[in-house]
Formats: structure tokens, C-alpha cells, sequence
């Protein structure tokens, strides 16, 4: 097809070619999320392959980077990236992050290094990875909220969402089966995709956004970064241990870090005030939908953002073993038996998302939140060494209950904003979701950790003495911080063995053959980890339901629709006509559009306005710059 043609075919139809947008954009996600936790669980076969060994006092830093790293940096650019979206189009930003993710994913799977070297090199790769994911994720929404009209945004969102979410559930997997064959597999099994959707992007997506021709925001940009980096690199390291403390939240490193984190956010935000084309807009909060939704999505990130690591830990370390999986076996088997999970989520996120599009997000986002939150408390009544049937259905609730909210959320958000600030928007919301995330880490890192300090100790004590170990060595291991023996049951080594080391020697082979085995670990902890996993449930409960109040108050269905010329130019708010369910009546009426509903919303047709007197055109004119909310 000719460009001429190509550019009346779309005028006849700018939704034309949605489906393959659709297709490329899942691709993306999955492809990133797949690559984002097949690390949780291949990481014992990346450390054995480079010859490190991760508890060993002084690595442990490694450990966390390699595990974290990838997020934190995804979170601090994704705003940035929105926004060069923006103003020179997402759809090349999008087809860089391809290319800049498939280059080093290859240059992680040909690392050939051994001890710190090949560690310092997989983090460095994995930080430059996750530049091409934030690419990637800065983008995705907003390509698909311009390729597809309203009242299909919601089915085709909410299956770039289940891509996202069922990709990290799918890494567990195939975390589980590459490591053991060859652990370079796990960073390998990317770049066939990465390649193949690089070529894909660029011949095939076509860009339908809104360009905003403006200046960097430099000022912006920076303190941004150093703002996110140091908050987040804070939450990081506050969960090893400091001095004679159990972590590090005390520590004068971390707590100034933290501090001068917010410090620099706080003057972020007041530098986005001043300058004449910020980063971000925000401006854009007083639309009650974007606001609403992002606030209830940042929520619903802190309650279910160290989910999978606490429930990694507590089969790894206290269920598998019980139930005869070796310690080594136990990674691989703990992504498979939380499929629930993932298979909930598979079936409520496209139909969520499609019902969200006639119906509006406000029902689905809350009442998934409020169906999580229950989960949540239900988790609480499950006895430690459970049986299966009840936490599988418990995971399939939290996982209907997350694909009930997620699509509908992301499609309000989305829908809500000016077609010339959609990648902006975009990275904002997946800013808040990846912070999220680290900090949820951290919070339920924490609680888990201070429930072990404050009963573990003791009755590791006399476990310990109870089958020959020394009461000298007793008391040194028993009050070694809980971190390692939490990190070990993570990695799927044997706590006891790495805790114990040499001192296994001096018993006899029965004495040490118990120690090390399946039921002794799991036992001692099981009374200790449970304090910290109810503690851990119900934070995750709270912020679950604080978010379906914030979900609620979104307002009845919204979509933005922009005006002829103030759209994209003065950044005002106004250049749209809205509506809402609940009022039933148009929230803003310029002086110079003509309403119509399409399903049920009001939006706008360029006309002449038709206005009754006067007082009411002028009226309308004053309200111009800030349209009411749903």
C-alpha cells in the first residue's frame, strides 16, 4: 500500500490495524515480565554457575541487586520514557526498548565470568536490560489506548494485563526448568522474542498518538531520578542487616538515603510547578478518575507486591520440605503450585476488562480490591502446613480478585487522560506500581523478618543443643540475623546446612543428617514465620481495602475527549467534554463543541456551542480550564 493510500485508509478508519498493535504490545509484556521473575527462581542455578555464593557475609548486596535491580530502574525511567513518548512518538520509543531489551538479554546469556566479576556484570546487564523494559512499559498503554477506540479499550488493556501478570507467573516456570539444564538459558529463552518482535515493531506498528513538540525538562528529569533511586536504593538496603540489628531500617545510611529521597521528590514536585514544559503534569491529578485510579493501583501494588515472595518462602522453606521435596527441588515446584494464581487472573482480567468498557471501572476495580482484601484475611486462617486444596482455591480467589481490578483500573486511568499526555500518564501509573512493589518487598520483608528475630532465636537455641550442637556454637547461629536463613529458603539451600557449616562435622552422621534434612528447619520456623505472615496479611488486607475506597471514588465511566486546537497546546485541562454514569449529564460544556453520547458517555463533536444567554456562555467559558469530575 502506497503512503498516500495508507494515510486515507486511515482517515477512513484510525482504528485500523488495532489488533496487531495488540498483538506486538502483548508480546512486549510478556516477554519482559517472563524476564522480570524467571530470576526469583533460577537464581540458586545463576549463583552455583558463577561460582559465588550469596550468604556468605559481604554478597549479599549481590544477591538483592540481582533480584531488585530490574525494578528500581524500570520504576525511575518509566515516567521519563512516557514522556519522550510523547513528544517523539511512542511507537519509536517502544521499538528502542525491543532492541535496547533483546541486546542485553544477549549480552547476559554469553556472560562468561566467574565470582564478583560475573556477578557485578549480570547486575550492570540486568540495570541496562531494565532500561529497555521501562521503555517498553512506558509506552505499551498508551499505544494501545491510541489504536483503539473507547468502548474496546478496557478488553484490549486488560489483555496487555494479563500478558504482564500471567508472564511473571510463566517465569516461575520456566525459571524452574532452564536454571537446572544451563542456568544461561534463563536470560537466552528472551532474545528469539526480542529479536523477532524488534523487526515486527518496526515494520508493522504504526503511530496513531499525539506528538507534543517541547523542550526536555532536564531539572525535571534529574531530580526525579536521584529522588527515586535514593528512596528505593533505601528500601533495598534496609532489609540486610546492620550492626548487631536484625536489618538495616536504623542505620544511618538507609534512613539518609530515604530522607533525602523525599526531600529531592518534594522539590521535583515544586520544580514541575515552575517550568514551562514539565516532565509531568501535575495538573493532570485533579482529573478524578486519573488520580482515583492511580492511587488505588499504587494500593493494590503494596498489598500484592510481596505476595510472591512470601509465598516462594513459605513453601520453599516450611511447606515442600514437609511434604518430601528436597531443598533443590523445592524452587521449580513452588512456581507450579502457585499456577492458581496465575490462572485466576488469566480468566478475570479480559472479561473484566470488557465489561469494564460498557459498564465502567468503578464496579470490577472495587469490588476486586474488596474480593482481595477478604483473600487476604482467608489466607490468615490457613495453618502453616496446609492442605493444598484450601490454598489453591485461596490463591485462585487472589488471583480472580487482582484480575478483576487491574484491567478496569489501567482502562480508567488511561481513558482519563489528553491524548498528548498519555505516555506521561502511562509511566506515572507504572512509576507507581514498580515503587510499589520495591517498597511492598521491603514491608513484607520486614514484618516476616521481625516475627523470626522475636521467636526464632530461642528456639533455635535449644533445638540446636537438643541434637549435639555445642551451646557456644548454639548460641552463635541462634542469634545470627533471621535474613540468612530467610534468603537461604528463598535460594533453595538448606538453611541448616549454611548456617551450621563446619559445626556439622563434630556430630555424629544420624545427628547430622536430622539437622540438615527436610523436617528440621521447616519445624523450628513454622511457629515464628507464622507471627510474621499474619502481620504481613494484614497489612496486605488494609491496603487492599483502602484501595477499593479509592477505586470507588473514581466516579461513574469517564473518557476524555479532546478539543480542535487547545489539545495538546495550552495543557489545560479543559480542552475536553466528559461526562459521567452517576450525574448523567455532561461535567463540562465548552463554548465551542456540541455534546453527543456514544455508550453511554459524553463526548464531543467540533460545533458551534449552543448556549441559551449570555451568562451561560460566559459560564461555560470559565469553567473551560477545569472540567468537572465524574
Amino acid at each position: 500500500m502506497s503512503a498516500r493510500a495508507a494515510v486515507i485508509a486511515d482517515a477512513a478508519d484510525p482504528y485500523r490495524g488495532k489488533w496487531l498493535t495488540l498483538s506486538n504490545t502483548t508480546l512486549g509484556m510478556l516477554m519482559v515480565t517472563i524476564n522480570q521473575s524467571i530470576i526469583l527462581i533460577a537464581l540458586p542455578d545463576i549463583f552455583k554457575g558463577i561460582r559465588l555464593n550469596p550468604l556468605t557475609p559481604g554478597n549479599s548486596s549481590y544477591f538483592l541487586w540481582l533480584l531488585m535491580g530490574f525494578t528500581v530502574v524500570t520504576a525511575v525511567l518509566v515516567v521519563s520514557f512516557g514522556r519522550l513518548g510523547d513528544m517523539y512518538g511512542r511507537v519509536k520509543m517502544y521499538n528502542l526498548g525491543f532492541a535496547v531489551f533483546s541486546i542485553f538479554s544477549i549480552l547476559l546469556a554469553i556472560t562468561w565470568m566467574h565470582g564478583l566479576d560475573a556477578a557485578m556484570w549480570l547486575i550492570i546487564m540486568r540495570v541496562f536490560q531494565g532500561v529497555g523494559g521501562a521503555l517498553l512499559f512506558a509506552n505499551s498503554s498508551a499505544i494501545l489506548t491510541d489504536a483503539f477506540p473507547p468502548h474496546q479499550r478496557g478488553l484490549a488493556l486488560g489483555v496487555n494485563q494479563v500478558a504482564a501478570i500471567g508472564g511473571s507467573f510463566l517465569g516461575l516456570i520456566l525459571g524452574g526448568v532452564l536454571g537446572p539444564v544451563d542456568w544461561h538459558l534463563v536470560f537466552l529463552v528472551s532474545v528469539p522474542f526480542g529479536l523477532f518482535g524488534t523487526f515486527w515493531a518496526y515494520f508493522k506498528l504504526v503511530e496513531k498518538g499525539v506528538r507534543t513538540p517541547s523542550s526536555i525538562d532536564w531539572w525535571g528529569n534529574l531530580t526525579f531520578a536521584v529522588g527515586l533511586v535514593s528512596l528505593l536504593v533505601g528500601i533495598t538496603y534496609g532489609i540486610e542487616p546492620y550492626g548487631g540489628h536484625s536489618m538495616g531500617w536504623t542505620s544511618p545510611t538507609v534512613i539518609g538515603s530515604m530522607s533525602g529521597g523525599v526531600v529531592v521528590l518534594i522539590l521535583f514536585a515544586w520544580i514541575e510547578t515552575k517550568v514551562a514544559n514539565p516532565m509531568f503534569r501535575l495538573s493532570l491529578f485533579r482529573i478524578r478518575a486519573f488520580a482515583a485510579g492511580n492511587v488505588a493501583s499504587l494500593l493494590a501494588a503494596l498489598g500484592r507486591g510481596g505476595l510472591m515472595f512470601i509465598l516462594i518462602i513459605w513453601l520453599q522453606g516450611i511447606w515442600l520440605p514437609q511434604h518430601g521435596y528436597s531443598f533443590v527441588t523445592t524452587p521449580l515446584w513452588a512456581g507450579i503450585y502457585m499456577l492458581p494464581l496465575t490462572v485466576g487472573f488469566l480468566v478475570a482480567g479480559p472479561v473484566s476488562g470488557y465489561l469494564s468498557d460498557h459498564f465502567g471501572a468503578r464496579p470490577f476495580a472495587t469490588g476486586g480490591m474488596i474480593a482481595a482484601a477478604v483473600s487476604f484475611g482467608l489466607f490468615e486462617l490457613v495453618p502453616a502446613n496446609f492442605s493444598y486444596v484450601w490454598f489453591a482455591l485461596l490463591l485462585l480467589l487472589n488471583g480472580l480478585a487482582m484480575g478483576l481490578f487491574a484491567s478496569p483500573n489501567r482502562a480508567g486511568i488511561m481513558n482519563s487522560l489528553p491524548p498528548d499526555q498519555r505516555g506521561a500518564g502511562s509511566g506515572m501509573t507504572a512509576t507507581f506500581q514498580n515503587s510499589a512493589m520495591v517498597l511492598s518487598i521491603g514491608i513484607f520483608f520486614t514484618l516476616i523478618i521481625s516475627g523470626l528475630a522475636s521467636g526464632l532465636p530461642d528456639t533455635l537455641y535449644h533445638g540446636l543443643v537438643a541434637q549435639g550442637i555445642a551451646p557456644a556454637i548454639a548460641a552463635r547461629v541462634s542469634h545470627l540475623p533471621p535474613t540468612g536463613a530467610l534468603f537461604a529458603a528463598f535460594l533453595g539451600y538448606n538453611p541448616m546446612a549454611t548456617l551450621l557449616g563446619p559445626a556439622l562435622h563434630a556430630l555424629s552422621p544420624a545427628h547430622a543428617a536430622y539437622l540438615t534434612g527436610r523436617s528440621f528447619f521447616p519445624h523450628l520456623v513454622t511457629a515464628p514465620f507464622a507471627t510474621g505472615l499474619r502481620e504481613a496479611f494484614d497489612f496486605a488486607a488494609v491496603a487492599c481495602a483502602v484501595a477499593a475506597v479509592a477505586s470507588w471514588m473514581r466516579g461513574g465511566k469517564y473518557h476524555y475527549v479532546e478539543g480542535d486546537e487547545l489539545a495538546g497546546t495550552t495543557g489545560a485541562l479543559g480542552s475536553a467534554v466528559v461526562g459521567s454514569e452517576s450525574e448523567g449529564a455532561p461535567a463540562l460544556v465548552l463554548d465551542r463543541a456540541l455534546s453527543a453520547t456514544e455508550d453511554g458517555v459524553t463526548v464531543a463533536t467540533s460545533s458551534v456551542a449552543l448556549t441559551s444567554s449570555s451568562s451561560r456562555s460566559s459560564g461555560a467559558r470559565r469553567r473551560q480550564r477545569r472540567p468537572r469530575d465524574a
